[in-house]
């Protein structure tokens, strides 16, 4: 490898030349495998070995140390394009949607795309502060899933209005709300789930339909303060979807 394209991949760990290039890496034999069978298209592979049916650049140990973005190296890494979503200006009201607010973590914002597409969720909208879901981090964490759910980043609180002005339920996530299993809702709509310190912001909570909370048990204990926000967003989802198994 030149050292002109060494810089060039390493660069694509900076979200400013991710936006500027369209472009993102993934790593790992799985990773890349799934985006081949998805058709997203690959600008480059660079491996250890020859795989992938001879499309991969062979490279060394030491190439492939400078090349990678995680602690332990992998055995490849891919130059992959973007995928281009059209962003609805509203969520879709018969189905449900995720809305993160502020969540900053890449590790919680891979999760919480890995739980989406567990649990059938196709759209995430997110606030223009949340991780970037292309950061290799991210990337790594959703295991595949950032393929298959759709991630905009959006005025959350103007999409947030306009949804709830078409009649659609907007769930926050709050410490001062109802229990989520013994409150009345419909199973659609927008869940909104809210940075790791501040939870959701003002803007966004005065769009909300219905306040919920996961109750600790058992109620009295004094324990943690609050769960993990991708963990949070598990429990909910996995709820929601009981509910709508009933309906």
């Amino acid at each position: 490898m030149t050292k002109a394209e060494i810089q060039f991949v390493r660069s694509l760990a900076d979200k400013r030349t991710r936006d500027a290039e369209g472009l993102f890496l993934a790593e790992g034999e799985k990773l890349i495998s799934e985006i081949l069978a998805s058709q997203l298209p690959i600008r480059k592979i660079y491996s250890l070995r020859n795989d992938f049916g001879g499309c991969a650049e062979i490279v060394s140990s030491k190439e492939m140390e400078r090349l990678s973005q995680l602690k332990s190296a992998s055995q490849c890494i891919a130059v992959v394009e973007k995928p281009r979503w059209q962003v609805p200006a509203t969520a879709d009201a018969k189905r449900l949607s995720l809305a993160l607010d502020g969540v900053q973590n890449p590790g919680n914002m891979g999760t919480i795309i890995r739980l989406a597409d567990w649990f059938g969720v196709e759209d995430v909208f997110c606030s223009e502060e949340c991780a970037d879901c292309f950061n290799p981090k991210v990337v790594q964490a959703t295991m595949g899933a950032i393929l298959r759910v759709r991630v905009h980043y959006v005025d959350l609180a103007a999409l947030l209005e306009r949804t709830a002005a078409e009649g659609t339920p907007i769930y926050g996530t709050m410490l001062d709300g109802e229990n989520l299993y013994s409150s009345e809702f419909e199973p659609r709509g927008v869940i909104v789930m809210g940075n790791e310190g501040q939870g959701v912001g003002e803007a966004c909570q005065r769009h909300f339909s219905h306040r919920l909370l996961i109750p600790a048990y058992p109620a009295d204990r004094q324990g943690s303060e609050s769960l993990n926000v991708a963990m949070a967003t598990g429990i909910i989802c996995a709820e929601f979807r009981r509910r709508m198994t009933k309906h």
